[in-house]
């Protein structure tokens, strides 16, 4: 399990929740760690293998959508990384990816396409998702009858991403820039949800992140696309709307720390071995036996 790459001679990288991210000059490499976050903060215990499972589900969806919009996706292989990378390819293999660097636009761009977490939330509450009027009736986790796209800010580690509305996301990068990306996150959400339905899958939502390239200025897809990190899964033959479904993605990690009473503040809690256990299962359950992807020998 790696939770850190203060392994690497390198340069200090810039940490994510997830992610360690050298800088490269015109590219970047980034490392997918182990660790896990929730609510806005890092656990203590990490999911082993996990940065494995999602840098080769970015890998692949980022494949699958190029026919769609331009990503920073670059390389996976570490043969083609610096030599100081490559000093650490038994580690680094699997779970890091050579990137285009960009002009990353600070939203996060998240399509629903059904009632589910804090969208189901506000709908209880107000009968609308974030402001977003939505008819009356619908149950937990049912389908919407449009996807959805409700932005939020993309805050600093440590602060809580907000809620804003399209027209605030207009006046932060223009229209047409805004519309574009609105097009495009709804392109990539039913082509995600449709490839998922012929596996057995319901994507139930998920979130889109994009940067201006550098050197042309085109629109491009970057950080992770539909990862169980990012994203909510279902299998589509136990699904039933009007309560909560076996999920395939973090939230398993989130409905511990709730039924163990966390109040979202430090100290953050250990994770018991038994919910490490089921998230290492889950994520690659949906990765492998799912997105029918090869996982290349990870065992259960």
């Amino acid at each position: 399990m790696i939770l850190n790459t203060d392994f690497i001679d390198f340069a200090t990288p810039r940490k994510g929740k997830v992610r360690d991210v050298y800088d490269l000059g015109t590219r970047l490499l980034i490392v997918t760690t182990d660790r896990v976050s929730a609510y806005d903060h890092i656990l203590p215990q990490g999911i082993p293998d996990k940065g494995i499972i999602l840098n080769r589900m970015s890998e692949y969806w980022f494949e699958k959508t190029r026919q769609i919009v331009k990503n920073h996706f670059v390389s996976s292989n570490v043969k083609y990384f610096p030599k100081d990378f490559q000093k650490v390819h038994d580690k680094l293999g699997g779970r890091s990816m050579l990137v285009t660097k960009t002009d990353v636009i600070p939203i996060e761009f998240i399509v629903r396409g059904y009632l589910a977490g804090s969208s189901w939330k506000s709908y209880e509450e107000t009968g609308s998702v974030f402001g977003i009027e939505i008819r009356e009736g619908l149950r937990q986790c049912q389908r919407l009858p449009e996807p959805i796209l409700t932005p939020t800010t993309k805050a600093a580690d440590g602060k809580h991403d907000e809620s804003i509305t399209f027209e605030q996301v207009c006046e932060m990068i223009g229209r047409d820039l805004a519309e574009n990306i609105r097009d495009t996150c709804f392109k990539l959400f039913k082509f995600g949800s449709l490839t998922c339905e012929r596996m057995g899958v319901y994507l139930g939502d998920t979130k889109f992140e994009f940067g201006i390239n550098k050197k042309d200025g085109e629109l491009m897809l970057i950080d992770e696309v539909i990862t169980p990190d990012s994203s909510r899964f279902w299998l589509r033959s136990s699904h039933r709307p009007g309560n909560e479904q076996e999920y395939f993605d973090k939230q398993v990690i989130r409905n511990y720390l709730n039924e163990i009473g966390w109040d979202k503040k430090p100290p953050v809690p250990d994770l018991s071995q038994e919910i490490i256990d089921r998230a290492r299962f889950l994520y690659l359950r949906l990765a492998e036996y799912h997105l029918r992807m090869d996982m290349n020998g990870l065992e259960y």
